[in-house]
């Protein structure tokens, strides 16, 4: 701990001292005192955080056993790895607010998709993955085999068989660090993505069965496992970069293992942090102040909580940079 801090870090120490800023600062000293304790994290990725090229940072996290375990929507999964091989291909639209509907229907006819400012390519992001991932699941269904989607997508990066299109430096592809290390991950709602639905289109025309790929309920049981046995000690704490069922799903595991599974003695998750633009409001979950979630057997009175009220894009990497004393 007493090795010196980077320009990053000082910065932000020096200059923000209110507001989000404050919450900010709060909850990167927060991060780092639970890893100092002793304590695990679990990072939740909602949104296009991959597509923002959060890899530039959250891979060192990861190399650096700054995370335990990352909870991700099928979207994060996929997108890391198609910015890896088809990065030069992307097409950024700084002036993405002046579209027309014409404008966007351009965009589709030229295959391109946008995620606000950035365009991914469909050729050579989704089909590129397409070709090299259903080989895998067909290989796996001949064997009789069952993963889940990102024991799927670690084999797919480990084959090597990606490497000839890598198109940025690959220390900044979080899902390849991930792989590297076998770090665990859940993924829930995994057919909301691109390859879930082109996974149930082989389904759909009978080529592959829907069990080879295992799912939400499969996850849940998984991480009860797991929680059960990495929470002792400080236990694990939970940070958490956007809101839905990213974050939605495992933070239940505590209340499911303690209610349900009538586990008395399981420990709340033991730090909170989550950073979200949205706003507390009539039933919305990712506005939901941390206190509501003690409601729900989620957090503890004492859990360290925090909250900051401004763009992931912005804030996640300002965090990571200072647990990392950049």
């Amino acid at each position: 701990m007493n090795q010196e801090r980077g320009p990053i870090s000082q910065f932000i120490e020096k200059n923000y001292l209110h507001f989000n800023a404050a919450a900010l600062m709060d909850a990167a000293k927060g991060y780092e005192t639970h890893l100092a304790e002793g304590g695990k994290m679990m990072i939740t990725l909602a949104g296009a955080m991959s597509t923002a090229e959060m890899g530039i940072s959250l891979a060192e996290m990861i190399r650096q056993d700054k995370v335990a375990i990352i909870s991700c929507t099928g979207a994060n999964l996929e997108e890391d790895i198609m910015n890896l091989v088809a990065h030069s291909h992307y097409k950024r639209v700084p002036n993405y607010r002046d579209l027309s509907p014409q404008d966007e229907w351009d965009l589709l006819e030229n295959h391109y998709n946008r995620v606000t400012d950035t365009c991914i390519p469909e050729e050579e992001a989704f089909r590129r993955l397409q070709k090299h991932i259903q080989k895998i699941w067909m290989d796996a269904e001949a064997a009789g085999e069952r993963y889940f989607p990102h024991e799927f997508m670690y084999k797919m990066l480990l084959s090597g068989d990606l490497e000839q299109y890598y198109e940025i430096d690959p220390k900044n592809s979080w899902m390849l660090a991930a792989a590297e290390k076998n770090l665990p991950i859940v993924v829930p709602g995994w057919e909301d993505s691109t390859m879930g639905n082109i996974f149930s289109s082989y389904v759909i025309k009978g080529q592959l069965t829907a069990t080879t790929v295992k799912g939400g309920i499969e996850y849940m049981a998984w991480l009860a496992d797991w929680y059960v046995k990495n929470s002792g000690g400080k236990g694990i704490g939970f940070f958490q970069i956007g809101g839905g069922i990213a974050g939605d799903f495992p933070i239940c595991v505590v209340p499911m293992l303690y209610q349900d599974m009538e586990m008395e003695n399981i420990p709340f998750w033991s730090y909170f942090c989550q950073i979200s633009d949205s706003t507390t409001s009539y039933g919305s979950y990712s506005g939901a102040v941390p206190n509501e979630k003690i409601t729900w057997g989620k957090l503890d009175i004492h859990t360290p909580k925090f909250i900051v009220e401004s763009d992931a894009t912005i804030v996640a990497p300002l965090i990571f940079a200072w647990i990392l004393r950049q």
